[in-house]
């Protein structure tokens, strides 16, 4: 699942014209890699919370900024599986 996000995510950072040809798994989503501005990120996690039926707090933007690529995907993918384990029948 981790791999479909992380495709899903390079897509759509290409789509919002940013370069993610030098991008790793370790390239910082804020100042120190894709240096994404706060407008950037928001519009990826809308993307994101569409593509996936995860919801994002307003407040988590900016630890979002402090993510690696791997620790956002990650962190998708929980969400994910914390959401299918909430709507299943206990």
């Amino acid at each position: 699942m981790q791999d479909r996000i992380r495709e899903f995510v390079l897509a759509a950072l290409t789509e919002m014209q940013y370069d993610v040809s030098e991008v790793t798994g370790d390239t910082d989503l804020g100042p120190a890699g894709l240096d994404l501005e706060s407008l950037a990120l928001a519009d990826l996690s809308v993307q994101v919370e569409d593509e996936f039926g995860i919801k994002f707090d307003f407040d988590e933007m900016e630890s979002t900024a402090l993510m690696t690529l791997d620790e956002f995907t990650g962190d998708v993918a929980k969400r994910i599986a914390a959401t299918a384990t909430a709507g299943s029948p206990a």
